[in-house]
């Protein structure tokens, strides 16, 4: 049984505006608006970006940049809610989340966004684009579609971890380590937990790999870990012990209690790729020795997926990426989006010029 709930950190907290489950980022195209102001609702955009969190907004400024009219829709369920504040964001390090998302929001609206609560339900092909639907019964068309909607954590089944997650139940290293440096940290048994335990021990000396119910390491796995002076204990985890609002420590089926302040886990990654499975995008698995820890959209090194229109960015498809990676991803599929609309617009335009002006009525 696995737990679902939302990712603790910076590292991977990039998809979620306050906009809401599904709230609306949109940039008017031929109606431009200085900052501020606020025009007529439209139903048809230049790109519809599902999801308004690192790599939406990121994706929308490029887009807003280029006088683009954008649509970003996004569920309001940011991944890395519990993290009082995100790391590894050069010029934002320690900055909280929310924080991040209300100065994009501010920046999209300087070239004319426009953000509205909202969720999409689905989206189909519609001629040379697609008809978006959001909750509500609301229609859109889009001539591009880009899903940056994120994914969803979900936890191994232990008592206490979904409480404690983004605060001293964490994941990445880049994310938290440095906040849990020289500190007893424990790691859960998992296919990434020797992987964690070595990159922890990096930031702390006293490092515990507890093996709950991963396979055991093998003899040259427990000569690397007897190298590091990373303690294994076998058995399976029962619980936290918490005291005063802080983890103390770690409880074995056995009842003894492993004194820790921290505890590694490895979620399970699970894309919400609902919008673009229902479009027919292509799923992919992700392996760490030889388990399946994610399943992902595809998409190539601009995040064009299998379905042509169609770009998706951040944790959608890449579960692996920070907050300042999904950013950046999304900038880049915002800059590939407008150069596919900018080759378009000049076929629509080469056509236009070579047809006929039809004949006046004469009378």
């Amino acid at each position: 049984m696995l737990v679902k709930t939302a990712h603790p950190g910076g590292a991977f907290g990039a998809e979620v505006v306050d906009v809401g489950t599904g709230g609306v980022v949109a940039v008017r195209g031929d109606e431009r608006a200085v900052a501020g102001e606020r025009g007529p609702a439209r139903d048809g955009y230049d790109v519809v970006v599902v999801g308004g969190g690192a790599a939406g907004l990121s994706a929308t400024l490029q887009l807003a940049r280029s006088r683009r009219s954008v649509l970003v829709v996004d569920a309001g369920e940011p991944r890395n809610a519990p993290a009082a504040a995100m790391h590894g964001f050069l010029g934002h390090d320690g900055l909280p989340p929310a924080d991040l998302l209300a100065r994009g929001r501010a920046e999209v609206r300087r070239y004319g966004a426009e953000v509205v609560r909202g969720r999409v339900d689905g989206a189909a092909r519609d001629g040379s684009g697609f008809a978006v639907r959001l909750a509500g019964g609301r229609e859109v068309g889009a001539r591009r579609l880009l899903v940056a909607t994120g994914l969803v954590d979900e936890l191994p089944d232990v008592p206490g971890l979904r409480e404690r997650w983004g605060r001293d139940v964490l994941h990445c290293p880049y994310c938290h380590g440095w906040e849990v440096r020289d500190t007893p940290v424990g790691v859960l048994g998992s296919p990434a937990a020797l992987h964690q335990a070595h990159l922890f021990r990096q930031l702390t000396p006293d490092v515990v790999l507890f093996q709950h119910t991963a396979p055991a390491p093998g003899a040259a796995e427990r000569e690397e870990l007897r190298a590091r002076g990373i303690r294994l204990v076998e058995g399976e985890v029962a619980g936290l012990v918490v005291a005063g609002d802080e983890l103390t420590g770690v409880r074995m089926r056995s009842g003894e209690v492993v004194p820790r302040r921290a505890l590694a886990v490895a979620p399970r990654f699970v894309a919400r790729s609902a919008v673009l499975e229902s479009l027919g995008a292509a799923l992919s698995p992700l392996t760490v020795d030889g388990a399946v820890v994610a399943v992902q959209v595809e998409v190539d090194g601009g995040g064009l997926t299998s379905v042509p229109g169609v770009w998706a960015a951040g944790n959608v498809c890449d579960a692996r990426a920070q907050v300042v990676t999904a950013a950046a991803a999304g900038a880049a599929a915002g800059a590939r989006i407008n150069a596919d609309l900018a080759a378009e617009d000049v076929e629509r335009a080469v056509a236009a010029l070579r047809s006929p002006e039809p004949a006046r009525a004469v009378g």
